[in-house]
């Protein structure tokens, strides 16, 4: 059985992140409620203030002073950490599938299914539908 406690203790990972020329961040996960509140941001600007007003440990953020830093970084600064925020949350798209890779060992790496005593190989490709 569950401990009670422990499903309800929080479990959020932690990282840190280089911002180049300022220093070093500190970002967690977001717990559930607060991805379904990045979900409900209106547009890509107001997604990412969310992200980084709930994912920034250290320094804290509001979502006022993440608009603000997005008006003074340069184009790529902020990417970096808000990205890092989303993979610490599994919010980024294809990570399931970049975790299933890793366990296969990359592409063309897997379980080959020979063919049964019945198979045969003709020699040639595959017959077009009108035999040609």
């Amino acid at each position: 059985m569950v401990d009670k406690e422990l499903l309800l203790k929080p479990r959020l990972p932690e990282a840190d992140v280089e911002v180049p020329g300022i220093g070093v961040v500190r970002v967690r996960g977001l717990n559930r409620a607060e991805a379904m509140q990045v979900q409900a941001a209106n547009g890509t600007e107001a997604t990412e203030r969310v992200i980084l007003a709930l994912g920034m440990v250290d320094p804290q953020l509001t979502e006022a002073e993440a608009g603000r830093w997005q008006k003074a970084a340069p184009a790529g600064e902020i990417e970096p950490v808000s990205r890092r925020i989303a993979e610490l949350s599994g919010m980024v798209e294809g990570a399931e599938k970049e975790a299933y890779k890793s366990l296969r060992g990359g592409a063309g790496d897997g379980v080959r299914v020979l063919p049964g005593a019945e198979a045969g190989d003709d020699g040639g490709g595959a017959a077009a539908p009108d035999g040609r």
